[in-house]
């Protein structure tokens, strides 16, 4: 697993300019009572106003997030934006393509967690739209 995380924070260098968006690693472990699952969390920095490119995550990928810090906007195909705010939180389902996800405000940083729970085997957590990038 030390190499996905590996590769999770070098294709998010890869992916963005300087003031993009950082990705922590804050925790992953095999779940033990569901046999081949892993659960994922990381910690994701958006500068203020910045935006993250329309992605996938892993085919397997839920992915529950919780809004740290200041404000994101989030919007999955077919569904309306919506703004979350510090103590809010909303989920992905597995195959969603999420359209939108930037910090709602031009002038302060936010933070969110992004918990996945997927499948042990899947090496790339995020694949953007435009470039091909994995993360």
């Amino acid at each position: 697993m030390k190499t996905l995380w590996m590769a999770l924070l070098a294709c998010a260098a890869l992916a963005s300019p300087a003031k993009a968006q950082s990705v922590t690693p804050k925790f992953e472990h095999g779940i033990t009572n569901i046999p081949g699952k892993s659960l994922i969390a990381v910690e994701v920095n958006f500068p203020p106003g910045e935006p993250s490119a329309p992605h996938h995550h892993a085919k397997s990928a839920f992915l529950y997030v919780y809004v740290l810090q200041g404000a994101i906007e989030s919007q999955l195909e077919g569904e309306a934006a919506h703004t979350y705010r510090a103590g809010e939180s909303f989920f992905e389902p597995p195959g969603a393509h999420h359209m939108l996800g930037r910090n709602a405000s031009a002038t302060e940083p936010a933070k969110i967690l992004a918990v996945f729970v997927v499948d042990s085997s899947d090496k790339a957590l995020t694949v953007y739209d435009k470039e091909g990038h994995k993360q």
